[in-house]
């Protein structure tokens, strides 16, 4: 069986999406957009979370990617601790009863 020839877009796409960046590009007189959180009403953590958000998107998303994971395996801990004093032992399960 023959191989198919692998079809390719040709140059029309490429001439077409470069021809119209510059018309969909913003103008010159566009202002930058600035994204903050309204912390006016905020007290303790969310406070201190949000005013985090305003100063640094980049430390933000750091702490956020951070601290995900670590609350993941606080709370599956705390389940492992939980189950395990009610009698349900994870640690040597059978994979089929009977």
């Amino acid at each position: 069986m023959p191989l198919k020839k692998r079809q390719s877009f040709g140059w029309k796409p490429v001439l077409l999406f470069l021809s119209a960046a510059p018309l969909l590009s913003a103008a010159e007189t566009a202002q930058a957009i600035v994204i903050v959180a309204d912390s006016r009403k905020f007290q303790g953590v969310r406070l201190l979370w949000a005013n985090f958000y305003n100063e640094s998107h980049f430390h933000f998303a750091l702490m956020t990617t951070l601290l995900i994971p670590l609350a993941g395996v606080l709370l599956g801990s705390l389940a492992d601790l939980v189950m395990s004093r009610i009698g349900i032992n994870l640690k040597s399960r059978s994979l089929r009863e009977g």
